[in-house]
């Protein structure tokens, strides 16, 4: 198949990554309705085409807590990333830097913030979660300083992590020991281009971030019981204040679905927010990021957060919805691990290239020629 959207990356994932890592990156909580209604609650969003405007020079560029972005969005932390593509990681944060976007590590990377920075010529942001080791947060949030990342990305919304049945399906959760490994080698045995390219040349197959403290423990299973005991579900916004207070460069709090919430991120200074509901993956039912946006982004209006969104972004035509509903910026999310799944960095950046010329058709069409001028009124 020759890629030509992001759903044909989504099917060659599919064909070419075992059962349990696909299953991993396509599902979400419960029944999957929120997952679902972020993209057809998206998709619904309905654009104003205006003809005959001087749309010969397009302008897809900005520039956000002082950074310049080559277009509105950045590649979001995915979890376990390193595992699609040998180091993928590593492959991710050069396709997002050839492309001028910024990449985000995931705490629960395979590849460590020294990796990345290694095989990174730019800085990259980093994902935190709040954890009951705060001595261990510092240590990471130290690392992250060191290597110049240019922000933190403070996810809020996984005070406890949420239920996938997929995951029990495909053998990822659930499984321990030896039965789980044999479910994994035996999926590992029907795709041998990925057995051999990440099977067996791109190890080690460990969480770089966390394997100090894990002391041996590599295994998948080992990775849930680690969320499971580590994550913190008394976290406050007073916890939140400390992490503002021990991160001195940008700090955007990612997994704000409610005005006040966005409100009470502003109020504790961080620089951005994410509204995002976790690509679906946490609580089932909750509202499509489309429909959480525009509320968030009218209370917020006149501030100086800046309003990232994600879920459900599958085209560049969506990154324009999600900028006409408020946004500034997108960040991607299934859009970069599916291609990272089927063909490595040159799949990456192919996504990026192909939203980039969605984008400019969508902003030719509804007579817009710069980002910063992407509003509701260009909604129907």
């Amino acid at each position: 198949m020759i890629a030509a959207s992001i759903q044909d990356y989504r099917e060659l994932a599919r064909t070419r990554l075992p059962r349990f890592l696909f299953e991993y990156a396509d599902g979400g909580a419960y029944a999957e309705e929120t997952l679902r209604r972020n993209v057809t609650d998206l998709r619904s969003v309905v654009l104003k085409q205006r003809v005959l405007r001087d749309v010969s020079a397009i302008e897809l560029s900005t520039r956000l807590l002082g950074m310049k972005f080559a277009l509105p969005v950045a590649l979001g932390p995915i979890g376990l990333a390193g595992m699609y593509a040998r180091r993928g990681e590593v492959q991710a944060a050069r396709a997002a830097e050839a492309k001028g976007v910024p990449f985000t590590l995931s705490t629960v990377g395979a590849c460590s913030i020294g990796e990345v920075c290694a095989g990174a010529k730019k800085p990259f942001w980093f994902q935190l979660y709040m954890m009951r080791d705060r001595a261990f947060m510092r240590d990471l949030l130290a690392l992250a300083d060191e290597a110049k990342c240019s922000a933190l990305v403070f996810t809020v919304d996984m005070p406890i992590p949420g239920t996938r049945y997929r995951d029990y399906h495909s053998g990822l959760a659930g499984a321990a020991g030896w039965q789980g490994q044999i479910r994994h080698v035996l999926q590992a045995m029907i795709r041998p281009g990925w057995a051999w390219d990440v099977g067996v040349l791109g190890g080690p197959h460990t969480l770089g971030n966390v394997a100090p403290i894990l002391r041996g423990k590599t295994g998948i299973e080992d990775f849930f019981a680690w969320m499971r005991a580590n994550f913190d579900p008394s976290v406050t916004w007073d916890d939140l204040a400390w992490v503002r207070d021990s991160w001195k460069g940008p700090l955007i709090v990612k997994g704000v679905l409610d005005p006040e919430d966005a409100n009470m991120a502003a109020k504790i200074g961080a620089d951005g927010i994410v509204v995002s509901n976790h690509g679906g993956r946490q609580l089932d039912g909750v509202l499509a990021t489309a429909r959480a946006l525009p509320a968030i982004a009218e209370r917020l209006r006149g501030s100086k957060l800046v309003i990232f969104a994600d879920g459900g972004v599958r085209s560049g035509l969506d990154v324009v919805r999600m900028l006409a509903l408020g946004a500034q910026a997108v960040l991607l999310g299934r859009a970069w691990i599916y291609a990272l799944g089927a063909s490595g960095q040159g799949g990456v950046e192919h996504v990026l290239d192909l939203i980039e010329s969605e984008m400019r058709v969508a902003m030719a069409l509804t007579g817009i020629t710069r980002v910063c001028d992407i509003n509701s009124e260009i909604l129907a």
